[in-house]
């Protein structure tokens, strides 16, 4: 696999708030006393007079967004994901959602790849609590590009989003030229053995396992679902039927998270083998990045393996 340049993809969340700050004067970003850490100090920096910390209140920062929305402005809310999806749960049902704002929420630190922080900081549940909402969607993007091209595109649709991504530096593999769209996946490999779906930071490590599968005689198309909700139907159903086996792949919890959202497609549509791919009913721990994706069974050779198993079900 080629080598990659890493860069986090909160980088890229912080550089698109800043270009959209400078091109459109109705983007606000609002914050919970995280702001250096999810890389929205810059955008205050740039732009005081639309930026507010509201300190640890992460409830009344979903409030004022909404407030801010009402009024015209594009407001972008972000803490860790643990913070800014768990705790105002029901503002964001109730105020955002119900009365279909346009709000964007954006989960930080997702994911076990929080390294240190440990459980209490490791959001492996948004996924599910954030696509179960009416008039949500849902956008994990795979890199730091593919970030950036999130966060510029949400700010031109209308209604809440919720974004996730990282903390830790990941390779950057897509470029500028690379299809990105709201709704979309993106097919970045083609095979007819077995279809690797994934998302975020999944999508790279699936990309070396296809590799590994080429040297056994196995052919994997890979997908990058970006977007969870609203989910590109179209694409899981024909790969479906061109290989008769699915893997998916997150560093999420499996229940009811991307794994669930594939599979609810297929159930209704073309039912195949399907194994999910993520962290099984158990919470993080405090350790190195790196060695957290190895001990919770997420990494390249842990594909290869699932994929191995699949392809006995066929």
């Amino acid at each position: 696999m080629k080598v990659y340049e890493k860069k986090a993809t909160r980088f890229g969340f912080g550089e698109a708030l800043v270009e959209l700050g400078e091109k459109n004067p109705k983007v606000f970003v609002l914050g919970a006393d995280t702001t250096s850490s999810v890389l929205i100090n810059n955008f205050q920096k740039r732009f005081p007079e639309r930026f507010i910390n509201v300190g640890i209140a992460e409830n009344n920062m979903i409030g004022m967004a909404s407030g801010l929305a009402i009024t015209g402005f594009i407001p972008f809310v972000s803490t860790y994901g643990v913070f800014s999806t768990g705790r105002p749960w029901e503002q964001i049902r109730t105020t955002v959602c119900y009365s279909n704002l346009n709000v964007k929420i954006a989960g930080s630190h997702s994911g076990l790849m929080v390294g240190p922080d440990g459980a209490t900081h490791q959001a492996l549940e948004e996924i599910t609590i954030m696509r179960c909402l009416p008039r949500m969607k849902v956008i994990v993007p795979c890199d730091f590009i593919e970030t950036k091209k999130t966060v510029i595109a949400s700010a031109y649709i209308d209604g809440p989003v919720y974004i996730r991504y990282g903390r830790e530096d990941t390779p950057v593999f897509t470029s500028k030229d690379t299809p990105f769209e709201i709704g979309k996946a993106n097919i970045l490999r083609d095979g007819s053995d077995v279809a690797i779906m994934a998302c975020g930071t999944m999508v790279y490590e699936s990309l070396i396992a296809a590799e590994i599968l080429e040297k056994k005689g196995i052919e994997a198309k890979v997908i990058n679902i970006h977007t969870i909700k609203p989910i590109d139907e179209k694409v899981i159903i024909n790969a479906a039927k061109e290989c008769g086996a699915i893997v998916t792949v997150e560093e999420h919890q499996i229940y009811g998270g991307f794994g669930s959202a594939i599979s609810e497609v297929l159930v209704k549509s073309c039912p195949v083998p399907v194994e999910m791919l993520g962290i099984n009913d158990r919470f993080g721990e405090s350790g190195d990045p790196y060695d957290l994706i190895y001990k919770f069974g997420l990494k390249d050779t842990n594909i290869v393996d699932t994929v191995l198993k699949i392809l006995k079900r066929k």
